[in-house]
Formats: structure tokens, sequence, C-alpha cells
């Protein structure tokens, strides 16, 4: 039984990147950290603005992450990535208050849902990941944001 086990943190943010190719995605998870930056797809007329390089940073971990669970696995040890939404952390209240709230809001209302998340509920997820009920799960990506991603894709909004 695989005991060892790592837990990295995410974004729901890299669920809202358009789909890569698979050739920007191997790139994401293999290429050597220093040579990141060199790759096409992160020069600066690729990459339009602050979020869409937070969006393709998270994609990155989920991606490095899967990619490390084969060298992981085979000293025994697990690694997956937890990708939270909007998380009801002194960060998220202040952002909830500040110029962005009232998007973080809509967000969090057209939810499936219709709330944030908790640390401890966060936290549940990382127990299992880490515990023993959670041995046969290495490389995957936990999306929980309340169905903020599902309404983002799929949900009846104009902006989609």
């Amino acid at each position: 039984m695989l005991l060892t086990a790592g837990v990295v943190i995410a974004s729901m943010s890299g669920h809202r990147l358009p789909a890569l190719t698979a050739e920007q995605n191997k790139a994401l998870a293999t290429t050597p950290a220093d040579e990141l930056l060199s790759l096409a797809m992160l020069q600066p007329d690729r990459v339009v603005d602050p979020l869409n390089a937070y969006q393709i940073s998270k994609r990155g971990n989920a991606l490095r992450v899967m990619a490390e669970a084969v060298r992981w696995g085979k000293r025994g040890a697990r690694i997956n990535t937890i990708s939270p939404g909007i998380i009801f952390t002194p960060l998220a209240r202040d952002e909830l208050n500040g110029p962005r709230g009232p998007g973080y809001r809509k967000m969090l209302e057209g939810s499936a849902v219709g709330r944030g998340g908790t640390p401890d509920e966060v936290g549940n997820v990382g127990a299992l990941l880490m515990g023993e009920e959670g041995a046969f799960i290495t490389g995957s990506d936990f999306l929980m944001d309340g169905g903020v991603t599902a309404e983002y894709w799929f949900g009846d909004r104009s902006e989609n």
C-alpha cells in the first residue's frame, strides 16, 4: 500500500482555460521549470492578460502533478492536486468586498450549490487524498468549486 502522499493546490481557474493541444499539455507538464518561459505558448504575444497567465499556471500545476505521479509511484508515493473555487478565507472575503466582488458574487449565486466553500471542505478532500481511503488516487485533479466551472461552460449565461 502506498502511504506517502502529497497534495498541491491549484485553482478552478485552470479549468476555465480553453483546451490546450496535446503538445501544449505535455510541454507544460514536462518542461524543466527553468525552461518554461522559453515555450512558444508562454510568450508575451500569446499570454494576453494576467488572468490568462494565472489560468495557464494553474492548468500547469495540475499537469505537472499528473506527470510527477508516474515518478512518485515508482518510489511508492502518490500526488494529486485540488482545484478549489472561491473558499471563504480572509483573502476571499477581502476580494468579495473589493472591486471584483460583484463578479465573484455572481459566480457564487449562479453555481449549483449557490455558495463558496470552506477551508474545512478543502481539508476534507486533502485528508481523503493523503489518507488510506485515497490509496488508489494519484495523478488526479479534484475540482471543487460548487459548480462554478460547470456553470461557466454549460450554464445559461449570456457571456458564453
